[in-house]
């Protein structure tokens, strides 16, 4: 490994880019998710031991190094990559958002302690030589991935409180949290940045200037914080894809400072991906893209205020059986799974209840909305972990058009996503695409209770004349209509 060439390590990052690259290729269909994830581990994989390989031969051409550096180096890849898969391996199904949060705060932290390890020693990095300052262009490189890196941190780490909602600690709490100016706080605070960056760029002389350089980080933390408490656990979401942007472009700004074409290819792969899914998201919760990067949405005090007080109507409601029973007797059923499905982990009872009902002739679909659930995907990933046949899931835009002619709706612990109340202009979610469950000849809906959703509204879907609820843990109720169709 000593020997090996910048020539053998660019080859490497060349065919790890091309799986990274194929990785996202494969992931952007529930099909060829598995193979994507293949090429995904496999490219990094072959980067890990390229940049391994690579330190160790720095080190050896070192005259004065001893051999700590390099074992330090190892005992971080089998320490981290030992958490790393412990945590993968446990995590249920309903903590992936939170685990995704956290591994975006791990991502912004790294890229804040090479860049201040660049600035301390930048001819370790094989910069500059010792005695010479740093160019301006690595000065701004370092700037934009510090500034990045902390804002990821320190919001991934809100975000991390706000999924996972079991703290008492005000700003890990789902419910927005706002107060008068905060938008022109979080406009100073970037100015301010920009500014201690600028005076970092153009700092005269060989020694750093450490002082604008530690402010400016500071407040990009600070930052972090403040963009994402104001945002609601109904916007998660689109929070969590922002994140993973941020934690892209925290790299590649770091990997412009290396000179690492790795970290460049990598990071501006998950960072433009990122972007562009959370765009997709914004789209589909009828949000402004700019707000979201801004933190300025989440905090409506309109939709705080319509979900304070809910009006008490009567509703129709069933058991398990009565649900088993129409559904057994329909020609064709589309499900929307939902957050509660996660909660109760129902999806494996789910399967069964679906096989069930096409060994009788019954035709079943799975209805997903893009931001169902607290992540991007998660009612994919939900359903792929039960293995659901991929042609019986569909997307929003291909389903939408066909919940008039079924004869069943059967909604599972989603709420916001099937609320018709986005059709009407006066409500707080107007303009929200969503799943046109109400069309549906008949509507079963599965809940706990009648709670509202992250949104905060009341679901005038539960009250039509047509649908019908069952209570019940989710879990329960579906191993209650598999017996039932027996």
């Amino acid at each position: 490994m000593s020997y090996i060439s910048m020539n053998l390590v660019t080859m490497f990052y060349l065919i790890a880019s091309v799986c990274f690259i194929q990785a996202l290729k494969g992931l952007s269909s529930p099909a060829t998710a598995r193979t994507g994830n293949a090429f995904g581990m496999s490219g990094m994989a072959i980067a890990t031991v390229t940049t391994v390989a690579l330190i160790f031969k720095l080190q050896a051409q070192a005259a004065s190094s001893g051999g700590l550096g390099f074992s330090l180096v190892l005992l971080g890849v089998v320490v981290g990559g030992g958490i790393g898969a412990y945590a993968a391996k446990k995590v249920e199904m309903t903590k992936m958002p939170e685990l995704v949060a956290a591994m975006h705060s791990l991502i912004g932290l790294a890229a804040v302690c090479i860049a201040v390890a660049v600035v301390a020693e930048p001819w370790v990095f094989q910069i500059t030589t010792a005695g010479v300052a740093l160019p301006f262009g690595n000065r701004l490189e370092l700037f934009i991935g510090t500034f990045v890196g902390a804002v990821t941190f320190s919001g991934s780490v809100i975000a991390f409180g706000k999924l996972s909602g079991k703290y008492k600690f005000r700003l890990f709490q789902g419910a927005p949290v706002s107060f008068p100016g905060q938008h022109m706080l979080n406009l100073g605070i970037a100015i301010a940045l920009i500014a201690l960056g600028l005076v970092f760029c153009f700092a005269p002389g060989v020694e750093p200037a450490w002082t604008p350089f530690i402010l400016m980080a500071v407040l990009a933390f600070i930052l972090g914080v403040l963009i994402i408490i104001p945002i609601g656990g109904a916007d998660m979401p689109v929070v969590v894809s922002m994140l993973n942007s941020y934690s892209g472009w925290a790299a590649a700004g770091i990997g412009f400072s290396l000179n690492n074409s790795m970290l460049i290819i990598a990071g501006s792969l998950v960072g433009s991906s990122g972007a562009i899914l959370s765009y997709i998201m914004c789209k589909a919760m009828n949000r402004s893209f700019f707000n979201v990067i801004l933190g300025g949405f989440g905090g409506d005090p309109a939709a705080a205020a319509t979900g304070g007080a809910q009006e008490q109507r009567p509703v129709k409601s069933g058991s398990a059986d009565d649900a088993a029973f129409i559904m057994s007797n329909a020609e064709t059923v589309i499900i929307v799974p939902g957050y509660g499905l996660a909660v109760a982990r129902a999806q494996h009872s789910l399967k069964e209840l679906v096989e069930k009902l096409t060994h009788k002739g019954v035709i079943v679909k799975y209805a997903i909305h893009p931001v169902a659930g607290r992540m991007p995907g998660h009612m994919n990933v939900l359903l792929a972990e039960a293995e659901v046949p991929y042609d019986q899931v569909y997307e929003m835009e291909d389903i939408n058009g066909e919940f008039g002619q079924a004869d069943v709706v059967l909604v599972l612990g989603a709420n916001d996503v099937v609320n018709p109340a986005a059709k009407d202009p006066k409500s707080p979610i107007a303009g929200m695409p969503i799943l046109e469950a109400y069309k549906a000849k008949s509507i079963i809906v599965n809940k706990r209770s009648m709670a509202s959703g992250y949104a905060g509204l009341d679901n005038d879907l539960f009250y039509q004349a047509n649908t019908m609820m069952v209570f019940g843990d989710a879990k329960k109720v579906i191993e209650a209509m598999v017996k039932a169709v027996d």
